[in-house]
């Protein structure tokens, strides 16, 4: 466990608690997880939090770890919103990435082994060892490319764990539309919550999820938001500057 890590390059703002080497019962690879606290986690010892999984978590607080050296600055935009009284405080857990991202973030055979190691290992291990709200209701999972794809199969899988899901400049294309044809074929409205995004790329692809998720009675505002960022590339740094946007919408006070 370490407070503010100093790395010669960045502080990370916080506690953040380390597990190496994580393992699934799973056939997919180990990796590693980590668990970034919220300020008031030590003091108030008798109240429980909203929990963000994210995926690719070596680049949400570190850069020295984080793809091309930029982070997601996630733990200085929660807590610059926690102190400004703008969000609640949520618990943060990071799910590395492996060697095998591709698949494990697709839809696929070891996309589905994926999704059940959050859902059924991952998640248990995290309500057992911090004070979690375990609800659907106050659990999210967020990522971005790839990842975004993936938080999104997440949610339409699994409504009944995850009940939040955040999609930035999500790859809906990848895997030939599959995800298009799995939301096309579901008939019943999904009780959840979802936000989706896009710079310049993929803006066609996620204006066709949003037509898509409004044809299966999902509301603009009500069950899903989205936001176009005229402009922005596809990289972490774009994606820390947005990151504000869905957090309020999931956590906001």
């Amino acid at each position: 466990m370490a407070n503010k890590i100093n790395n010669g390059k960045h502080d990370i703002v916080g506690t953040v608690v380390y597990y190496r080497r994580f393992r699934s019962r799973y056939p997919i690879l180990e990796r590693d997880i980590l668990v970034w606290l919220p300020p008031s986690y030590k003091k108030e010892r008798g109240r429980y939090y909203p929990v963000l999984y994210m995926h690719d978590g070596q680049n949400i607080l570190d850069p020295t770890t984080s793809y091309a050296g930029q982070d997601w600055r996630v733990d200085e935009t929660v807590t610059k919103l926690i102190k400004s009284n703008q969000i609640e405080e949520p618990i943060v857990v990071g799910i590395y990435n492996t060697p095998e991202r591709l698949q494990e973030y697709c839809v696929s055979e070891k996309g589905d082994h994926y999704l059940k190691f959050i859902v059924e290992e991952l998640k248990h291990f995290i309500d057992s060892n911090f004070r979690t709200l375990a609800d659907r209701e106050a659990t999210a999972i967020m990522g971005s490319s790839m990842g975004g794809l993936c938080s999104l199969r997440m949610v339409w899988r699994y409504p009944h764990v995850f009940g939040k899901a955040g999609c930035l400049s999500s790859s809906f294309y990848f895997g030939e539309d599959a995800i298009f044809d799995i939301i096309e074929s579901t008939h019943e409205k999904k009780n959840v919550k979802i936000y989706f995004d896009s710079g310049e790329d993929g803006k066609k692809d996620a204006q066709r999820m949003f037509c898509l998720l409004t044809q299966k009675g999902l509301v603009l505002g009500e069950n899903f938001d989205y936001y176009f960022d005229r402009g922005a590339g596809h990289n972490e740094w774009s994606w820390a500057n947005r990151l504000e946007r869905p957090l309020k919408y999931f956590f906001g006070k």
